[in-house]
């Protein structure tokens, strides 16, 4: 399975939680698909972890799902490859987005500045990637001329902090996997405010996020936060009715 994370700091329990023998979960991002767009780069069957038959090799990089190449190039490679993506309110992802940022550089324009292309009218700004990311129903569209939507799984990233069990039951079922990881499994940290898995598989150390996850995001106008959520709401609606899961991001 190809794990794509849009809602930030979402995705590891997913690795975490079907980390198992006949399991290859991969390590940090490899961008395999993403290496193959270059001219002259290898196909991206050869940069992938090498798979025995009966085998599962996940593999995680969060651009793959808004790149538009990207379908093509996975589905050149192997039409069967199992799609997870890991989606969050993309009002939430966009500040999480301008945070992670803001932490690298201290010095850019502010969150609202970069949000309007005009702020008397209040358009936004749908070049800034941390929008366009959150437009999930447009990057969708262009996955399903690839892939059949019952190969591809999107899991709520809010659900993954509130009932992190349960999301992770729904991706073992995707994967034709048992159940093995329960609440019993899951600790909350209190600090970081998401759940820990207590101890992986072949592990006796707990996994939580690392330093780098669940920063304070800043404080934003609340009246440029409502402005994104109306932008929003429409998209998020298609999105509900593509993938037949209502997120509740409008609520």
């Amino acid at each position: 399975p190809m794990l794509q994370e849009e809602g930030r700091d979402s995705s590891r329990p997913c690795i975490q939680g079907v980390d198992r023998p006949g399991v290859y979960p991969g390590s940090s991002p490899g961008h395999f698909v993403s290496a193959t767009l270059g001219f002259g780069a290898a196909p991206a069957e050869e940069l992938m972890p090498k798979t025995l038959e009966g085998q599962i090799t996940m593999e995680k990089t969060p651009s793959y799902f808004v790149t538009r190449e990207a379908p093509a190039r996975i589905s050149a490679m192997s039409r069967d490859t199992k799609l997870i993506v890991v989606v969050r309110d993309p009002v939430t992802r966009a500040i999480s987005d301008y945070t992670q940022t803001l932490s690298k550089k201290p010095d850019i324009p502010s969150f609202e500045s970069l949000t309007f292309k005009n702020r008397s009218t209040g358009l936004i700004d749908t070049s800034w990637s941390a929008i366009q990311i959150g437009i999930y129903a447009k990057h969708l569209d262009n996955w399903l001329q690839y892939f059949p939507m019952g190969q591809i799984l999107f899991v709520s990233g809010e659900r993954l902090i509130s009932d992190p069990a349960g999301e992770l039951g729904r991706v073992q079922d995707f994967l034709g996997l048992k159940r093995i990881i329960t609440d019993k499994h899951f600790y909350f940290n209190q600090t970081k405010g998401f759940p820990c898995l207590k101890k992986a598989e072949g592990s006796s150390k707990p996994h939580c996020l690392g330093k780098t996850k669940g920063r304070t995001h800043p404080n934003i106008n609340p009246e440029v936060v409502q402005r994104l959520r109306d932008f929003y709401r429409p998209f998020n609606m298609k999105f509900y009715q593509m993938t037949g899961r209502i997120f509740g991001w409008d609520d």
